[in-house]
């Protein structure tokens, strides 16, 4: 072997721990949050040691970065290498409205429309995975639940609207204001309370990722989304991990390395940024710059193959460790995990998200589940009225299926909400759990 050999062999042979640290294939693109929360209310950035501190608007990897192309059809995303439709105007009259709502068999097909007419010049065009849509979300949004957050004047979206095109549900068709959700390639492998497969979606209006039953109440009408189509980086949200034996994994596709194990119990939103700081004090597995994950950054880790009711596991790879709970119907369930992100809302700082690896229940009253009038009912107060809708039990129901990213109280009693908020009875439990990650780069 001559000398040139020698050494080219050499470079290819690459330490487990050289390779978690090559350039990332996508990263995370940050959430856009720059403001920092209380419990409740808007503070001046808090510095280490201090209570508060750690929270997503202190971190800032990978700033969005969007380029709009000259015709106006596209944007090129330039953090992620992806580039989307500018809007979801499948009707062609310039403007949003349920007309444009598609129903997952027609969003299926409109790649193949938009790539025989070359849309932008382009003619690889595909429906975008739960995990590319979510590259999208904007944690500057206001999310309208609660009284008077109706007014769309007073609202921010969870999308930059500097860039693309958005419209939210117009009570005077029918619709509510957060009907603003969008379709993704993502079915969940679950089933809905009502037996109708589910469809992962982001909603842009109130700043969610939900699993959505692909069929309206009672099943004779399917349910629309906006669409909008993305193409180039096909390997955008293909985990890439390795496991350094050291009680961390690398993903090498995102550049970020992981906590192998979680907090093993629940922390209000509070005292999970304090034991993070904790965690950094004593220098845990070696390293001193863990943080709580931006919203983002925790969802890049769901596998959406995987449900509690399917693959009798969370949605994550196996090679992380995931503490198993009893959940509120006694059955073996996973953790729903904190992000460093407030859910900002029309009724202040009060709540923050996070995402579910078990299942995201919801308390079905009788009559939500038939798709009764709490089902279609605009508040976000307190759950389902057992005397309005006549009584009898409420089911215990994976409604929004694990993966999705929701938000709870950073603060507060769970018991106060024995039957969940909303008009889908969402569990709220306050105590959720932590998995620690740091950037490589």
């Amino acid at each position: 072997m001559n000398t040139f050999t020698t050494l080219v062999t050499a470079m290819l042979v690459v330490s487990p721990a050289a390779t978690s640290l090559r350039a990332a294939a996508y990263p995370v693109v940050a959430t856009g949050q720059t403001q920092c929360y209380d419990n409740h209310h808007p503070i001046v950035p808090p510095h280490p040691g201090q209570a508060f501190y750690g929270q997503d608007a202190q971190f800032h990897h990978h700033p969005a970065s969007y380029t709009l192309s000259a015709d106006g059809l596209t944007v090129h995303d330039n953090v992620t290498g992806l580039t989307w439709q500018r809007s979801p105007n499948t009707a062609g009259d310039g403007s949003l409205t349920r007309r444009d709502k598609l129903t997952l068999p027609q969003a299926r097909a409109l790649p193949a429309k938009l790539n025989a007419a070359k849309f932008g010049g382009f003619d690889d065009w595909r429906l975008p995975s739960i995990k590319e849509l979510y590259s999208l979300f904007d944690a500057r949004g206001t999310d309208p639940s609660g009284p008077g957050g109706t007014d769309p004047a007073q609202l921010r979206p969870f999308l930059d609207t500097n860039f693309f095109k958005f419209a939210y549900g117009d009570p005077r068709s029918g619709e509510r204001v957060i009907d603003s959700q969008y379709a993704s390639s993502t079915k969940y492998v679950g089933k809905g309370a009502r037996g109708f497969d589910k469809l992962f979606g982001v909603n842009f209006a109130d700043g969610r990722i939900k699993g959505y039953d692909l069929f309206m109440p009672g099943g004779a009408q399917e349910k629309t989304f906006f669409v909008q189509c993305v193409r180039d980086n096909p390997a955008y949200g293909r985990n890439d991990f390795n496991d350094d034996h050291d009680g961390t994994i690398a993903d090498r596709a995102t550049g970020l390395m992981w906590a192998k194990a979680d907090s093993g119990r629940g922390l209000n939103w509070q005292d999970a940024l304090a034991w993070v700081q904790t965690m950094n004090v004593g220098k845990h597995l070696g390293h001193a710059d863990w943080r709580l994950p931006s919203v983002k950054e925790l969802q890049s880790l769901v596998d959406y193959s995987r449900s509690p009711d399917t693959s009798h596991s969370p949605a994550i790879d196996p090679l992380f460790d995931c503490t198993t709970i009893t959940n509120e119907a006694r059955q073996a369930d996973y953790p729903c995990y904190w992000s460093a992100t407030t859910h900002a809302g029309f009724l202040g700082g009060g709540a923050a998200m996070y995402v579910a690896f078990g299942r995201a229940a919801g308390w079905m009253s009788p009559r939500a589940a038939a798709g009764g009038p709490s089902e279609r009912r605009n508040g976000f107060g307190p759950g389902p009225d057992p005397l309005a809708d006549g009584g009898g039990e409420y089911r215990f129901v994976d409604v929004h299926g694990a993966g999705a990213q929701r938000s709870d109280p950073k603060a507060g009693d769970p018991a106060m909400f024995p039957h969940g908020r909303g008009p889908q009875g969402d569990v709220i439990r306050i105590y959720n759990y932590v998995r620690l990650v740091r950037s490589q780069e």
